[in-house]
């Protein structure tokens, strides 16, 4: 019988409009697409291009001032119509016209029969895949120079509303092998696949060649790749692994078999304000009033959320979708308070701690806003941080370390291993109502630029 790893930590947020298994097929042309370096946490990018430039899909875009061998390219073929500059001139979008019929930067297929480690990562490099390969600690890209321990593939997630992986892989399970044993070259130690013992169905996970897989069972955060690692193979001090989605996985198959920079994926649309929930086919870097157009149920008063409810980034309507991001999600906005608030019985309202009646209502989901339901207060131990996060952490003392920026304290309780999306739960549950994931992105950032 396979062992699976029971954690029985987390919470599962129950919210309506999940999407529903229809693939829908774009009706017109999409031609506006943006890549975002902000999206790639860790470069500082450098353009490659002027507005007006003609570009191929697989051509560069910008790259990393600090390593000029990692660059992102540009996921369509067409003419950069606009480079959007954000506060002291930090680049926030590259915008790209794209053609009719995408025209695609020609790399070479490469046979991973005789390849070695080194022509793997050049191909990667070369193409702009590799920084969808990233890294921890720090939770930023890869460093090519450094060989990891070993690498990740979460294969299931477990987020409010989140697309089924299984969906997002389907007719690419010939190319994600590829990914897998081209991924296997680039680490001395193993390739591990986290499945999920009642979600997990693809064969492409569940009999993949070239890699470990690990069959997990739990509320989230059990999708999240970090808790996977901790329980699989924790992170010490001076280790280095690396983690990849199982679509960019898929991506880098088909520039081995191809050639080509496809960057073709499946999104997720979902959330209670949606007409019609389902899943897209779509090259990344999509705008989104192609998929909202005459899709919501109301245009004011709702927010668009490239990602997840928990970690993904506030966007406009007409905003770009995130490089990582395999759903979009919209809720109401939480502009408007409850009558009485607390003090009524909240039959209709999702309760982690019981607050009101509506536990009792067992599995209903609710139709749930941004509405943080309170102001900033003071910090105080509660005990709760623990019961959803499944890691044998300390997560209020560590969180204390980071706020006094206390680095010997910091790595004894475990900084190496987290990243800002393993505490969403913790800032989601939190009756202080502190910005968790912003005080552990900034200390891992601080870690990083004092220890290296």
């Amino acid at each position: 019988m396979e062992k699976v790893i029971k954690l029985r930590r987390g919470l599962d947020i129950r919210i309506e409009g999940c999407p529903d298994s229809s693939l829908n097929a774009p009706t017109v042309t999409y031609r506006k697409y943006a890549v975002k370096p902000t999206d790639f946490y860790g470069m500082q990018p450098k353009l490659s291009v002027q507005v007006s430039d003609r570009v191929m899909a697989g051509s560069p875009l910008f790259l990393d001032k600090k390593k000029p061998r990692i660059k992102v390219v540009s996921p369509v073929s067409g003419v950069v119509e606009e480079v959007v500059y954000g506060p002291r001139r930090v680049i926030e979008e590259i915008r790209i016209l794209a053609d009719e019929k995408i025209e695609y930067k020609d790399f070479g297929p490469l046979s991973l029969a005789s390849a070695d480690a080194e022509a793997i990562k050049e191909k990667l490099l070369d193409s702009g895949l590799w920084p969808f390969i990233r890294q921890r600690p720090y939770d930023l890209p890869a460093d090519p120079d450094t060989a990891p321990r070993d690498i990740f593939v979460s294969a299931f997630d477990t987020a409010p509303l989140a697309p089924d992986t299984d969906m997002l892989i389907h007719g690419q399970e010939a190319y994600f092998q590829l990914g897998i044993t081209a991924l296997s070259k680039l680490t001395a130690g193993k390739v591990h696949i986290g499945v999920h013992r009642a979600k997990t169905a693809s064969p492409a996970f569940l009999e993949c060649k070239d890699a470990e897989v690990h069959v997990f069972d739990g509320p989230h955060p059990c999708g999240n790749v970090g808790i996977q690692i901790h329980h699989i193979r924790p992170i010490n001090k001076g280790d280095v692994v690396w983690y990849v989605q199982p679509q960019d996985v898929a991506v880098m198959g088909r520039l081995f078999s191809k050639g080509i920079y496809d960057a073709t994926k499946v999104v997720a649309l979902a959330g209670s304000e949606v007409v019609k929930t389902g899943y897209h086919k779509i090259l990344s870097g999509l705008c989104l009033s192609y998929l909202l157009e005459r899709n919501l149920k109301r245009e004011k008063d709702i927010r668009v959320i490239s990602g997840n409810v928990l970690t993904g980034t506030k966007i406009r309507p007409d905003g770009y979708i995130g490089a990582f991001d395999n759903m979009v999600s919209v809720i109401p906005e939480g502009n408007r308070y409850r009558f009485l608030g607390w003090l009524t019985l909240g039959l209709n309202t999702f309760s982690y701690s019981r607050t009101f009646w509506s536990w009792l209502a067992g599995k209903r989901k609710y139709r749930m806003d941004t509405n943080t339901n309170g102001e900033t207060r003071a910090f105080v131990l509660t005990g709760q941080y623990e019961k959803v996060l499944p890691m044998d952490i300390y997560p209020m003392q560590l969180l204390k370390a980071c706020l006094a920026k206390d680095i010997e304290n910091m790595e004894a309780l475990g900084i190496y291993e987290v990243s800002p999306e393993d505490f969403a739960l913790c800032e989601y549950i939190d009756a202080s109502k502190i910005e968790i994931q912003k005080i552990i992105r900034e200390s891992l950032e601080f870690l990083r630029k004092e220890v290296g």
